[in-house]
C-alpha cells in the first residue's frame, strides 16, 4: 500500500505557497458560447495559417530555441518605437509578472496596487513574501490617484503596479494620472497594458524617455488573439532589462510561438482590423445591455464589460450556462460584489448571450 504524504513533508513547502490557491478559472464548462476569459473571438485567418504551415516544416524541433528570441524582440522593439535592448519576451505576460517578483520583492516588502486588480498580481506578491497594499477605488470604480499617492508616500515601496485599462473593471487611466504616480514613486512603477490596443489614451511607453522607473507589460493574448500560444513582453530602459534578464529562465519561448508572433507583426493590419471589430462589438453590447431594464453596465475601454442585475451573480451565471453561454462571476473581488463580466464575442455569440439574458430577466 502506498504511504500517505506526511504533514512533515508538506510542512517543508514554503508557507507562502501553501497559503495560496492555484489559479483556476471557475465554472469552466462545455458550452457553445464562451465569453468568460476576455479572449479574442477571432482565430488566425486561414491564409496566415497556410503561411505558418510553410514555416512549420522548416522548424527544427530537436534544437533548443534561442535563450531570447532575437528576431521577435527586434520586431517588438520596432513596433513599440523603443531602442534596442528595451524588450524581454516571456511565456505570456503572466510569466513576466512572476519574474518581477523574483527580481524585486524581498519578504516583508510592501507593494502598492489598486483594487480591484487582476488577481495574479496579488498572488505573485504574496508568493514572494511581499505584502500587497491595496488602495480602494472611487465610488465609480475609477482608480483613486490621491489614495495611491498617499500609500506610496506612507510605505515608500520599491514596486507600484498599475493596469490601464484595468482588468477587471475595463476602465483606463488618463496619462496625467499615471504621470502623477510615476513622479510620486521613488521605486519602480509597473504598468500592465494588456488591453492597450483598445485604449484611446497614449501608451505609458512614452514616459520611458524621461522616467527610468517605468516598466510596461504587454501581451499578445488579447488584441493579437494568441491566448493559446502564450506570448508577452516587458519594456523598460535597457539597463533595467539587462538586470531583469538575470532572473529569467532561458528557452521560455518555443520556436513555433516565435514564428506566430513574427507572422502577426508582419501582418499587423490583421490585428488592427480585429481590434476595430472587437471595439464595435463592445460598444454594441454596451448599448444593448444598457437598454435592458434593471441592468447596470460599467463602460469599458477593453473587449469586456462588467454588468449587474437583480439576480444573485452565481445564480445568474448558472442560468446563463444552462442556456449555453458562459460569463464570469466577479464577486470574488469585494469591490465588485454583484457584478458579472462578459467578453464581447462575435455578433452571433453576443446575440445568443443577450437573448438568454433577456429571457432570464423576464422570467
Amino acid at each position: 500500500m502506498a504511504q500517505p504524504v506526511s504533514e512533515h513533508l508538506l510542512g517543508l513547502i514554503r508557507p507562502e505557497v501553501r497559503a495560496q490557491r492555484p489559479y483556476l478559472v471557475p465554472g469552466a464548462r462545455k458550452v457553445p458560447v464562451k465569453l468568460n476569459q476576455n479572449e479574442s473571438p477571432f482565430d488566425l485567418p486561414s491564409d496566415l495559417k497556410k503561411e505558418l504551415l510553410d514555416t512549420f516544416f522548416q522548424i527544427h524541433f530537436n534544437r533548443y530555441p534561442d535563450e531570447q528570441p532575437g528576431r521577435l524582440i527586434a520586431a517588438l522593439e520596432e513596433r513599440s518605437g523603443v531602442q534596442s535592448g528595451s524588450v524581454i519576451v516571456g511565456n505570456g505576460s503572466n510569466e513576466l509578472t512572476y519574474t518581477l517578483g523574483m527580481c524585486f520583492i524581498h519578504p516583508g516588502d510592501r507593494v502598492v496596487i489598486p483594487r480591484p486588480m487582476f488577481a495574479l498580481f496579488e498572488s505573485m506578491i504574496k508568493l514572494h513574501g511581499g505584502v500587497p497594499v491595496g488602495v480602494a477605488p472611487r465610488s465609480d470604480l475609477q482608480l483613486d490617484v490621491d489614495g495611491m499617492i498617499q500609500a506610496i508616500e506612507t510605505h515608500q515601496p520599491k514596486l507600484v503596479i498599475l493596469a490601464t485599462p484595468n482588468n477587471p473593471t475595463g476602465l483606463a487611466m488618463p496619462t496625467k494620472d499615471i504621470l502623477r504616480i510615476v513622479k510620486a514613486s521613488k521605486g519602480f512603477v509597473v504598468i500592465d497594458e494588456a488591453y492597450h490596443e483598445f485604449n484611446s489614451e497614449p501608451s505609458a511607453i512614452e514616459l520611458l524617455k524621461e522616467y527610468p522607473n517605468v516598466l510596461v507589460l504587454r501581451t499578445l493574448s488579447k488584441a493579437y488573439g494568441l491566448a493559446g500560444l502564450r506570448l508577452g513582453y516587458m519594456i523598460a530602459r535597457p539597463e533595467i532589462i539587462a538586470e531583469i534578464m538575470k532572473s529569467r529562465l532561458p528557452f521560455m519561448i518555443d520556436r513555433l510561438a516565435e514564428q506566430v508572433g513574427l507572422l502577426l507583426l508582419r501582418h499587423y493590419s490583421v490585428v488592427v482590423e480585429g481590434v476595430r471589430s472587437m471595439q464595435k462589438s463592445t460598444l454594441d453590447l454596451t448599448q444593448s445591455l444598457s437598454d435592458m431594464p434593471g441592468v447596470e453596465v460599467v463602460p469599458s475601454q477593453t473587449n469586456f464589460l462588467l454588468f449587474k442585475t437583480r439576480f444573485e451573480p452565481g445564480d445568474l451565471l448558472d442560468k446563463l450556462a444552462n442556456e449555453g453561454t458562459l460569463v464570469r462571476n466577479m464577486s470574488g473581488y469585494p469591490e465588485l460584489e454583484g457584478y458579472l463580466r462578459v467578453t464581447s464575442g462575435t455578433d452571433e455569440e453576443n446575440k445568443a448571450f443577450l437573448v438568454a439574458l433577456d429571457g432570464i430577466l423576464k422570467s
